[in-house]
C-alpha cells in the first residue's frame, strides 16, 4: 500500500493520527486508542519509502541532517495532515496529525459559549492549553474561523507547520509557515508588528523567544491567541512567568495582567457512546484574576474560578462533573483526569452547572 492509501484510511475512519514506526504494523488512532490497520510490521525500507513520498527533495536533505522534521501534507482537497518525522533506534519514523478541511464550528465542537465571547474581543491575550491531541489546534481554528466570518480583519498566522487552512470570509488572512515562509518564530512575530494585523495566532509558544514576542504582540493592542503544554490555568501562567530570567518576572506579571483576556484548559475524553467530549477549565480576566498575576498570588486562582461561575468560569472538575451527569463520559473517565478527585465526587453529587 502507498501512503495515500494509508491516509485514505485515517480520513474515512475518523482517526485523528496515523504512525510509521519500524518494527511494528501500521498504527491509526481513533477516539484515542490505537489501532493496527497492517498486518505485518514495517520493515526499514518500507517505512522509508512510505515517508520519502511525502517530501520535497529539500526536506528530505533537511530530515536526514536534523534527524527529525515537521511539515504538512495535503491530501488533495480532503484533507491535511501535521507531519513530524524522526529517527529512533537509527529508523526513519512519522507521527500523522489529521486536519481535516472543514472547520467545525464552536457549538459542533462542544465548547464552552464563553468562547464565542473570545472571538469578539479587539486584543487581548488567549492561551488554549492542555497536552498533545486534546483539541487545543482545533479549539482555536473554530474561534479564529468565527473572526474570519463574522469580522473584516487581518488575521495573521503563524504555524510550523500550518495546520487548518481558514476558508473564504470577511477576514484578510495571512498564513506563515516556519522555514516556507520565515525562518525565525522571533524574526517573524517582530515582522507581525509591520505587517498591520488585528488578530495574530502563534502556533506554539515553545521557549523565552516565541513567549516575549507573542507578550509584546499582545500588549501593543493587538489579539493574540496561542497553545502552551500546561495542565491548568494557574499552571499557564506560572510557566510563562518563570521562562524569564528572576530580575524580568516582576515586569512580566504586569505585562500578563494587563493583557490576559483568558485561558481555556483543555481535555478530549472519551465519550459514552463513542467519540471524545471536551472537559474544559475557562479562567477570565477580572480584577481579581489580574491582582493575583500582578501580585505573584497565583496559588489563589483556583479559588477566583471557583467563586465566579457567574462571569463564565470554570474549574475542571466542575467541567468533568458537568460531563458526568449529562451522561456525556462515565464517572471512571472523569476519576482519570481529575485535578481533585474528592472534590470530583462531591460534584457530581450536588447540582452542578458547567
Amino acid at each position: 500500500m502507498s501512503i495515500q492509501d494509508f491516509l485514505e484510511i485515517v480520513v474515512k475512519k475518523e482517526a485523528s493520527d496515523l504512525h510509521l514506526v519500524v518494527g511494528s504494523p501500521v498504527v491509526i488512532r481513533i477516539d484515542g486508542q490505537l489501532m493496527p490497520i497492517s498486518a505485518a510490521p514495517l520493515s526499514p525500507d518500507e517505512a522509508e519509502s512510505l515517508i520519502f513520498e511525502l517530501l520535497s527533495t529539500e526536506q528530505k536533505e533537511m530530515l536526514i541532517v536534523n534527524k527529525e522534521l515537521d511539515f504538512s501534507f495535503a491530501l488533495g482537497e480532503i484533507a491535511r495532515f501535521r507531519v513530524n518525522a524522526y529517527y529512533q533506534k537509527g529508523y526513519l519514523s512519522a507521527a500523522l496529525r489529521l486536519i481535516p478541511s472543514y472547520i467545525k464550528t464552536i457549538e459542533e465542537l462542544h465548547l464552552p459559549r464563553i468562547c464565542h465571547n473570545f472571538a469578539k474581543l479587539r486584543q487581548g491575550f488567549i492561551l488554549v492549553t492542555g497536552p498533545t491531541g486534546h483539541g487545543k489546534s482545533t479549539t482555536i481554528a473554530s474561534i479564529i474561523n468565527e473572526i474570519n466570518q463574522t469580522r473584516p480583519l487581518h488575521i495573521l498566522t503563524i504555524e510550523d507547520p500550518i495546520e487548518y487552512v481558514y476558508p473564504k470570509g470577511k477576514a484578510l488572512v495571512s498564513q506563515r509557515e516556519m522555514h516556507l515562509d520565515t525562518h525565525s518564530w522571533g524574526v517573524s512575530l517582530r515582522s507581525a508588528l509591520r505587517e498591520d494585523p488585528d488578530v495574530v495566532l502563534v502556533g506554539e509558544m515553545r521557549d523565552f523567544e516565541t513567549i516575549s514576542s507573542a507578550i509584546t504582540v499582545a500588549e501593543t493592542g493587538h489579539l493574540v491567541f496561542a497553545t502552551l503544554h500546561t495542565n491548568s490555568a494557574a499552571q499557564s501562567i506560572d510557566r510563562i512567568i518563570d521562562v524569564f530570567p528572576e530580575n524580568q518576572q516582576d515586569q512580566v506579571r504586569l505585562q500578563l495582567a494587563a493583557t490576559m483576556a483568558g485561558i481555556i484548559s483543555m481535555r478530549l475524553l472519551p465519550a459514552i457512546g463513542g467519540g471524545r467530549m471536551p472537559a474544559c477549565e475557562i479562567l477570565l480576566s477580572s480584577p481579581a484574576v489580574q491582582t493575583a498575576i500582578r501580585d505573584g498570588k497565583t496559588h489563589q486562582i483556583d479559588n477566583i474560578i471557583q467563586t465566579s461561575g457567574e462571569v463564565g468560569m470554570v474549574l475542571m472538575d466542575v467541567s468533568l462533573a458537568y460531563l458526568v451527569k449529562t451522561g456525556s463520559i462515565s464517572l471512571e473517565t472523569a476519576r482519570a483526569y481529575s485535578i481533585r478527585p474528592k472534590e470530583l465526587e462531591r460534584l457530581v453529587q450536588s447540582k452542578v452547572n458547567a
